[in-house]
C-alpha cells in the first residue's frame, strides 16, 4: 500500500517514468526523481511546465496553489507567466467556496503578474475537501536556464527563509482554536502569517543573478524531503549541519505539541539553492540585500550514500521521510 503524499522514488521509477508517451526531442528536461518541472526548447526561449496539487489546505488552498507552482517554476530561472488550475469541490459546496477560492487566485496571480488562461471546475462526490490543482508556465532565455539536476560535488548548500514554513502556517490555520488555549492567540495568528511568505519567486530569480548551479522548492517531506530529491536529481550526496538551519520558534513549539519532525514538514517559502563554495558568501549577501534570510547550511558530496546531518558533532544519517508530517495533524 503506498503511504500518504508523494509517491515513493522507487516506485515512481516503476510505474510513472516508463509509462511517458512518445520521445520529444525538444523537450530539455523531462520528468525525473527531484525535478519538479519540465523545459521545453522554444527556439530563443525556453518553456518551463509545472503541475501540483493543493490536497492538505483549507483556508488559503487557492493562494497556495499559485504560490507553489509559480515556486517550481521560478527555480528553473524561469518568470511565471501563465496559471491553469482544476477546482473539485466536493458534493453539497455552494458557490461562496468556487468564489473564495477563485478570488485567492486571482489576487495571488495578479500579484506575480500571472494570468489565469484556463482551467476546469467541479462538484464531484469523490471527494471530501476541496481540491485544487495548479499548472504554471514560464519562460526563461536558453542560456539562463537553471536544472534541478545541476549540484555538482563540493557546491555549498544554501537555503533561504525558514524550515516548515508552509507546514506551520497550515497546521495554525487549521488547528487554531486548540493551539490558542495552549499558546494564545496572538502565537496562532503570527504562525498562520507564514503563509505570506510563501514565494520563492524573488528569492529565486535573484540567486540566478548571482550564479547557482541548482535550485529546488522543498515540498511534501519539508527540507529533508527536499535534500534527497536535489541528491537524487544529481546523483550526489550532502552533509549538512543542524545548528545551521533555520527554524521560527513558532514552528519548532508547534511541533513540539504535535510530535511532528520540523525538517520533514512542508516548506514551501524555502528555497534550496547549490552554487559554487566560493560564490556562497556573496549569494547570502545578495539575497540578504532584499532582505531575504539565507544560510549555508551544508554541502554536497560525490558519495551517493552520504545522507547525513551533523548534530552536537556527530553525524547520522538523514532519513527520507515516508511521509509529510503535515498529514498527522491536518
Amino acid at each position: 500500500m503506498l503511504p500518504p503524499g508523494k509517491v515513493p522514488p522507487e516506485k515512481l521509477e516503476e510505474l510513472v517514468f516508463t509509462h511517458l508517451g512518445k520521445k520529444d526531442g525538444r523537450v530539455i528536461i523531462g520528468p525525473g526523481p527531484g525535478i519538479d518541472a519540465a523545459a521545453i526548447d522554444f527556439g530563443s526561449s525556453v518553456l518551463v511546465a509545472s503541475t501540483d496539487p493543493i490536497t492538505g489546505a483549507g483556508k488559503g488552498i487557492g493562494f497556495y496553489a499559485v504560490h507553489v507552482n509559480a515556486n517550481d517554476v521560478a527555480t528553473f530561472g524561469a518568470v511565471p507567466r501563465w496559471f491553469l488550475v482544476t477546482v473539485l469541490l466536493p458534493e453539497g459546496s455552494d458557490e461562496g467556496l468556487l468564489g473564495m477560492i477563485m478570488g485567492e487566485i486571482h489576487e495571488s496571480a495578479e500579484k506575480l503578474g500571472i494570468t489565469v488562461v484556463g482551467g476546469h471546475t467541479e462538484v464531484t462526490p469523490a471527494l471530501g475537501r476541496p481540491v485544487v490543482v495548479g499548472t504554471m508556465l514560464g519562460e526563461v532565455e536558453k542560456g539562463k536556464l537553471v536544472t534541478s539536476n545541476g549540484a555538482r560535488p563540493g557546491d555549498a548548500i544554501v537555503v533561504t527563509k525558514w524550515a516548515g514554513l508552509e507546514g506551520t502556517s497550515i497546521i495554525a490555520s487549521e488547528r487554531a482554536e486548540e493551539l490558542e488555549r495552549s499558546f494564545g492567540r496572538e502565537f496562532v495568528e503570527r504562525a498562520a502569517s507564514f503563509i505570506g511568505m510563501i514565494s520563492v519567486v524573488e528569492d529565486a530569480l535573484t540567486a540566478v543573478e548571482a550564479g547557482v548551479h541548482a535550485m529546488h522548492d522543498p515540498t511534501e517531506g519539508g527540507l529533508a524531503n527536499g535534500l534527497h530529491e536535489m541528491a537524487d536529481s544529481a546523483g550526489l550526496g550532502f552533509r549538512v549541519h543542524a545548528d545551521r538551519i533555520p527554524i521560527r520558534e513558532e514552528t519548532l513549539r508547534i511541533c513540539e505539541f504535535y510530535n511532528l519532525n520540523p525538517l520533514a514538514l512542508i516548506s514551501s517559502g524555502m528555497l534550496m539553492v547549490a552554487t559554487p563554495p566560493e560564490r556562497a558568501g556573496k549569494l547570502v549577501e545578495a539575497l540578504e540585500s532584499r532582505g531575504i534570510k539565507a544560510s549555508i547550511i551544508g554541502e554536497f558530496v560525490e558519495e551517493g550514500d552520504i545522507r547525513v546531518i551533523v548534530e552536537k558533532g556527530k553525524e547520522k544519517p538523514l532519513e527520507r521521510p515516508e511521509s509529510d508530517e503535515l498529514w498527522k495533524v491536518v
